[in-house]
């Protein structure tokens, strides 16, 4: 704390003079514009297998299969029916013909077309280059799916589908999604400044602050992502836009209240804007620090998309606190106070937060803080309730919000041929011991088909057709035992790959996840929230309830999502990226809420101490808390149920912990356990002075109220 402060201490030097201010947003806007010219595009990656370790069996069978004849390809698969109806000779004659059309498409042979059992469905395989970047992939199918229509018979469709025909579709569908994210995550920013400030200008401070660390923090992450190999996908980009606009809107929110505070106190402007800088930026700088150590416990993550997300978003959480902390008070302080038309603070003026609305929420909770300690703890009980449903996976046919031609065409494929035919699982082994492999693979329960696709000298690759539904239970089933049994075949040295068995290993690797960062980010802000509150009770108090409330929103988004949106499963990273932010970024609230009760019980006692805290802070803590809430919401936006299924467990559980954990459970916590809760500091051994009202008057006018 006391490092903190006299960091800001040295921050306020930059505004005390009549030419300082200008002088560091100038600079600010130089070396901003000088970053966001060098930073230039992020590292991405279109291996399937990229997210997983070196070590993992999905990943061994990769890059063993790139060995064989054809092992560099992805091929599309142009699926032909007729709505379900048998197929026509006509039919049958005209999917013929295209393997010889689709040749110039093709990146090698077409093997003729495969007609489904029920002969109401034929495939063509067209392969494709597998390490193409995805606009050529998107290029190249967008081309196939034009030829794959021409001339067919009236009542015949055509869907393209498979691995080429999946990326296609994912590329496509972050065409411009993040920059509508974007537009959309700062309208909402906007919208809810000018409604929090009733100011007509006040609101584009802030804005363009956080819209220029925005920026600066997307450039900073396309260096680190070169310097460091660490490739940064579309996801992760929509997510720390709303990490940076969320978070940095925040502390812009509170060091505005703060100074707004001190405008009427002090006559002299600068004068209250450092008093609010050292007052608010020790917390809004403990704040940044807990979201950033949290974000980089996921560098301890085996997943690399997930350490991509943790390095990025710490990457932007730095820089929206840098801005918020060091830009936005030169901002400030070159635009007076005028800034807050037509409610401007003036010296001698009330301050109305310490009788307003929350003022009067405190008294409620002083009167009966037992009976609102159990309502609220009930309440977090009956939400987690919803956990009893929960399914962790989503199979390939279930991770996209939109209408997507290759999903369509899976389902097609699903109802005609053995559910595994779309994407086949790969196995890969010693060419010598390929007769034994092949026992092995027909052998085992679950396996509809095996045949031999390609050998070397060495090697020999077999394509398996499982009978279960890609991504089920089933299916993961079936992988554990194939890989069983060519693993128990001497001399095989075999993998088992493909994209069911890397989604396999996908979530295991997630679950393993979970349980190694989980207990890290607890660590962290356990040890953040001790350093900051020199308490051991308050931490451990205020992290069980940020965990409650995890759970609770967890439980409640899992009804939304199976009984209303329809959506099967959690996909596999939502368990531990919600966590994440709802703990690392919901801890924050009580991080703003104790911090200023630790400051005015210094000299009006932990019971005042709280209330007068509740009651100056429960405005801007509700604005930014909706605030934040919102702008996750707006995932919404992208395409992958991934996102949304984040946004709403995180912005469900922000609302949680705003208008319930802090508002009413950590303050009847704290009255209950009285000055007990800052044990073992200096304010356990002072004793409360005796109740006078529920808050002290504001101070003079030009005068400051001391704090301990």
């Amino acid at each position: 704390m006391g490092l903190l402060r006299a960091a800001g201490r040295r921050v306020t030097g930059a505004i005390s003079g009549r030419w300082s201010a200008w002088i560091v947003l100038l600079v600010a806007v130089a070396v901003s514009g000088a970053l966001v010219a060098y930073g230039g595009e992020a590292r991405t990656s279109n291996d399937p297998t990229g997210a997983l370790p070196a070590n993992t069996e999905s990943v061994e069978a990769a890059a063993l299969a790139r060995q064989l004849p054809g092992g560099q390809l992805n091929p599309a698969l142009v699926v032909y029916s007729r709505g379900g109806a048998p197929l026509t000779t006509r039919d049958e004659a005209a999917v013929a013909a295209r393997a010889t059309a689709f040749a110039p498409l093709a990146t090698g042979p077409i093997s003729p077309p495969v007609l489904s059992p029920d002969r109401r469905a034929a495939i063509l395989a067209v392969p494709m280059p597998a390490q193409a970047a995805p606009d050529e992939v998107t290029d190249a199918v967008d081309r196939l799916r034009g030829a794959a229509r021409q001339g067919l018979p009236p009542g015949l469709t055509a869907q393209v589908s498979g691995g080429a025909g999946f990326r296609a579709d994912v590329a496509s569908s972050f065409d411009g999604a993040n920059v509508t994210l974007l537009l959309v995550t700062v309208a909402v920013v906007a919208v809810l400044l000018i409604v929090t400030y009733r100011s007509p200008w006040l609101w584009l401070v802030p804005l363009a602050v956080v819209g220029t660390a925005d920026v600066v923090a997307n450039a900073l992450i396309a260096v680190v992502s070169r310097a460091v190999d660490l490739p940064i996908d579309p996801s992760t980009t929509g997510i720390v836009d709303v990490l940076v606009f969320g978070a940095g809107t925040n502390y812009a929110l509170l060091l505005i209240a703060r100074y707004r505070e001190e405008l009427r106190r002090r006559p002299d402007r600068r004068d209250a804007l450092r008093h609010a800088l050292t007052s608010a930026g020790p917390a809004i700088a403990a704040s940044a620090t807990t979201v950033v150590l949290s974000l980089l416990t996921l560098t301890a993550a085996v997943l690399r998309n997930d350490r991509a997300i943790g390095v990025a978003g710490a990457v932007g959480i730095g820089t929206a606190a840098l801005y918020g902390l060091v830009v936005l008070p030169c901002a400030l302080a070159v635009c007076g106070r005028g800034l807050f038309w037509p409610f401007v603070p003036r010296p001698g003026q009330s301050e109305p937060t310490r009788s307003g609305g929350w003022a009067k929420v405190g008294a409620m909770v002083a009167r009966r803080p037992r009976a609102v300690l159990a309502g609220a703890l009930v309440l977090l009980v009956v939400l987690t309730a919803g956990l009893s449903g929960a399914r962790l996976g989503l199979s390939k046919t279930e991770q996209f919000r939109v209408q997507a031609e290759s999903i369509d065409g899976l389902r097609t494929l699903s109802r005609h041929f053995p559910a595994g035919t779309a994407d086949p699982t790969i196995v890969v082994g010693r060419a010598d011991a390929e007769e034994a492999l092949l026992a092995a693979i027909t052998g085992t329960p679950g396996v509809a088909s095996a045949r031999p696709t390609g050998r070397t000298a060495d090697l020999v690759g077999v394509n398996v057709v499982l009978t279960a539904e890609p991504d089920s239970s089933a299916s993961y089933d079936t992988i554990r035992e194939l890989r069983d049994r060519v693993h128990s075949v001497p001399a095989g040295d075999a993998r088992v790959g493909g994209t069911v068995a890397t989604n396999l290993d996908t979530r295991d690797a997630a679950v393993r996840d979970l349980k190694v960062v989980v207990p890290l980010i607890l660590a962290v802000v356990l040890l953040v929230l001790l350093l900051l509150l020199r308490s051991l009770v308050a931490p451990l108090v205020l992290v069980a309830t940020v965990v409650a409330t995890f759970f609770a929103a967890l439980g409640a988004s899992v009804f939304l999502f199976t009984d209303v949106l329809g959506y099967a499963a959690l996909d596999t990273s939502v368990p531990l990226l919600s966590f994440l932010f709802l703990v690392a970024l919901g801890v924050d609230y009580n991080i703003f809420l104790t911090t200023r009760a630790r400051e005015e019980s210094a000299t009006e006692g932990t019971r005042q101490g709280i209330l007068t805290s509740l009651a100056v802070t429960g405005g801007v803590i509700t604005s930014a808390g909706v605030l934040l809430a919102a702008v996750f919401a707006v995932l919404g936006v992208l395409p992958l149920v991934l996102l949304t299924e984040i946004g709403v467990i995180v912005g469900l559980g922000v609302l949680l912990d705003t208008l319930l954990v802090r508002t009413l459970l950590v303050p009847a916590i704290v009255l209950l356990l009285g000055r007990r809760f800052w044990w073992p500091s200096v304010l356990a051994r002072r004793a409360d002075p005796a109740p006078v009202g529920l808050v002290q008057p504001a101070a003079p006018p030009g005068r400051a109220v001391t704090r301990g």
